[in-house]
This record gives C-alpha cells, sequence and structure tokens, in this order.
C-alpha cells in the first residue's frame, strides 16, 4: 500500500509516522510545498512549542474549540491530551503541565518536538519530499488516487490513500481545488488575533497584565473572562485570544471596527462592588483616591482610570460622594474601548473555516465525497482557543486519519 500525506507541519509528520505504526509494511511518502518542513512548530509558544493542554475531562475540552468541539468529543475518545502526553513521553521528550495547563517540553525548546519528529520519521523509513506543491488530486483505475505537483512528477504520484494536512488557507481561492472534488468549503477568516486601538490612550500603559477580568462586544453576545495585556498596538492576552477566536465571524463582518466593554474586576454585580468601594471610604478615609488601589489593581492602571473618570489623584476617598462613588463602580466595571484592526498573535496564524465538518466522516476522518482521502489537521473548519488546544485537534485527527479506514 502507498499514503501520500500531503502537509510537512505538525498534523502531516503525525499523520506520517501513526500511519507507519498502524500499517508497518505501507510505503509512506510526506510532501511539502516549501523547503522548510515542521516551520510552524518552530515557532509556536513563542519557540516553546505548547503541544497540548493539561485539561483531561473531555466535556471541559471541547469547550475550547469555537469550532469543531461538537466533532472531536468522538475523537477525544480515541486520542486526548492523556494520550498526547504519554506519545511523547513515551518517545523521548518529557514535559511539563504549567499551572495554567499549557503543556511544554521540559526543555522549553519546540526542537525538542522537531528532532522527536524526524527521528521517528528516520525510524520508520518514511520518505520525506520537500518543495512539492500539491495542485490536485483524481482518482484513476480501482480509486486509486493521482497526485499532480505543481512541477513535473519525479516518479509515480499514485497512491492507495492519502492524508491532506496542508494545513489553513487565508485565502478562500487556496480551496477551490477541494470544492472542485466535492467539499463544502467554511469562508476562512482569521481566528486568534490581538485587538487594536489606534485611538485608545490606554496603550501607554503597555505590558500591564490585570489578571482577572471580563470583556464583551457590545452590540453581540460575545463575552470572555481571563487574563488580560496591555500592549504598545492595544489588547491581547486570553481574555482577548478568546473572543477573537469565539467572534471570528461577527468581527470579520464587523470589519474589526467595534467597541469593547471591560470589566476590570471579574465581578458581575455591581452591588457588591460599591460595598468594597464603601468599605474602602471607611477603612481610609484620610487616604488619596491614588493611594488605595481597589482590587489590587495595578498602579498604572488604577491612575489611569482615575483620570479618565475625571477623578482627581489627589482627593481623598471620605471626599467621593455618591456621584464619585458610582463614577469609580462603573470605570471598574464597563469601562469601554474603540477597537479598530487587529494584529496576528505572535507568529500563530489561525483560520477559522477550511473544509466543512459536513464533508468528513469523524469516524475515520476520510472524506465524504472523495473516496480514500482523509483529513488531518487545520485545513478543516475546526479551530481552538489559545492554550495547546489547536496542536491538540492536529493529534487527535491526525491519529485517527491514519487508520485509513480500519477499524481499531
Amino acid at each position: 500500500m502507498r499514503v501520500a500525506v500531503i502537509g510537512g507541519g505538525a498534523a502531516g509528520f503525525f499523520a506520517a509516522i501513526n500511519t507507519k505504526e498502524h500499517h508497518p509494511h505501507a510505503e509512506v511518502i510526506l510532501f511539502e510545498k516549501s523547503k522548510k518542513i515542521l516551520a510552524k512548530v518552530k515557532v509556536s509558544g513563542g519557540g516553546r512549542c505548547n503541544v497540548t493542554n493539561g485539561c483531561t475531562r473531555i466535556s471541559e475540552l471541547i469547550k475550547a474549540y469555537p469550532r469543531g468541539g461538537k466533532q472531536l468529543k468522538k475523537g477525544f475518545v480515541e486520542f486526548n491530551t492523556q494520550d498526547t502526553m504519554d506519545w511523547f513521553e513515551s518517545r523521548g521528550v518529557p514535559l511539563l503541565i504549567q499551572p495554567d495547563n499549557c503543556v511544554f517540553p521540559v526543555s522549553q525548546n519546540s526542537q525538542s518536538i522537531i528532532d522527536c519528529f524526524l527521528n521517528e520519521a528516520k525510524r520508520l523509513r518514511i520518505i520525506i519530499k520537500t518543495e512539492c506543491p500539491v495542485v490536485g488530486l483524481k482518482h484513476i483505475a480501482e480509486e486509486k488516487i493521482q497526485v499532480d505537483f505543481a512541477r513535473d512528477s519525479h516518479e509515480s504520484s499514485v497512491f492507495d490513500k492519502v492524508i491532506l494536512a496542508s494545513g489553513g488557507s487565508p485565502k478562500r481561492s487556496g480551496l477551490d481545488w477541494l470544492e472542485e472534488l466535492g467539499h463544502e468549503i467554511a469562508d476562512p477568516v482569521p481566528s486568534l488575533f490581538t485587538f487594536n486601538m489606534p485611538n485608545e490612550s490606554v496603550r501607554d500603559l503597555m505590558g500591564i497584565v490585570v489578571e482577572e477580568t471580563i470583556t464583551k462586544v457590545l452590540g453581540t453576545k460575545l463575552k470572555s473572562d481571563g487574563p488580560l495585556l496591555i500592549t504598545h498596538w492595544g489588547m491581547s492576552g486570553p481574555s482577548i485570544l478568546k473572543l477573537s477566536a469565539f467572534g471570528a465571524r461577527i468581527l470579520s463582518e464587523k470589519n474589526y471596527e467595534f467597541s469593547i466593554q471591560l470589566n476590570w474586576v471579574n465581578i458581575q454585580n455591581i452591588n457588591i462592588v460599591e460595598e468594597e468601594i464603601s468599605s474602602l471610604i471607611v477603612t481610609h478615609s484620610q487616604k488619596l483616591l491614588s493611594s488605595i488601589r481597589p482590587y489590587y489593581i495595578p498602579d498604572r492602571l488604577w491612575k489611569f482610570l482615575l483620570k479618565k473618570a475625571d477623578l482627581p489623584e489627589d482627593k481623598k476617598w471620605n471626599e467621593l460622594g455618591k456621584k464619585g462613588v458610582n463614577k469609580i463602580v462603573n470605570i471598574l466595571t464597563n469601562d469601554i474601548y474603540a477597537v479598530q484592526g487587529k494584529t496576528t498573535f505572535k507568529e500563530e496564524f489561525v483560520t477559522c473555516g477550511g473544509v466543512s465538518l459536513s464533508s468528513i466522516d469523524f469516524n475515520t476522518m476520510e472524506s465524504k465525497a472523495f473516496k480514500n482521502l482523509y483529513f488531518a489537521g487545520e485545513l478543516m473548519d475546526i479551530d481552538g482557543i489559545t492554550g495547546g488546544y489547536n496542536f491538540q485537534a492536529a493529534w487527535t485527527t491526525a491519529f485517527i486519519a491514519a487508520r485509513l479506514g480500519s477499524t481499531h
């Protein structure tokens, strides 16, 4: 049996290695269109490679996927985050679960993952061919698949099975050839991006992190919570990235121009915040507003919020009055910022969209439209929030695709 794996990234390598392990007698050839293999793995997680997430409860795990969670539920029964950790550790890559549940190699270096893949590919005699862009697939006799390359093919390009793991396409046109094969396509739009705020002076506070916030996109039902980072272009951090992932389509339709409402203290009930401010007035009546920070808000941010709420720093707490209390409660729980544009998160470009999940049989990852063609990774309309979830989707779908339809 000859098997072609198209795409030399995370999903492609995982699919190729597991295909050879499931089918030891198969000839497995991995094709990559560029000169470099595993380029995205190299830069992921700031060069440390966040291989998966420490969450092992499937019911919790699927909540991290704006698209594809329902379909992955089945897949995670067969290959989940614990299986991923066991897979790498049994192949000589010790892993570390951080307090935020992100899982990294102990080496804190993505090269450990790359070396593991290359060693496994060599051990299993997987053939790797770079600079081989695939431009089309067609069925020939007995439902074998002919793979057409952009350049003259250097050998017979007929395969019994093909696993497509070529990654997300930022442009719709990059998926046209798959639509021609009979697949439904969900238009690709960016997911996992940070918010640009060119007209907001909050950018002067770059570097400040607030651990517990609630962020909402005004005029929508989009809402998320978690740490927020102020950057020199606007805002980032898990709370913002979650919003961008779950709101990928909505925010694209808005052309990335909208307003967000920020709750800096992660308390929805404003009466509780009001009580906290009232108790500060009693306890610190003679102190200046600038010297006592409710909820341990970072100093520079607290002074910024006082100015935004039109409250002088040198005012005493007992001079606030009802109006002043309302101003503080409002700025802490209902602070508004205008977003104009987005920026890619680190070097990680994640797309929402791709081959529609309705075109794929999730028991086998086989195409419903084109026999003996299987899918793995981000080419499908599956994406997760930041935290190792996108890699986990790649490992799970690649592992199932690698069975090539055989029962497990």
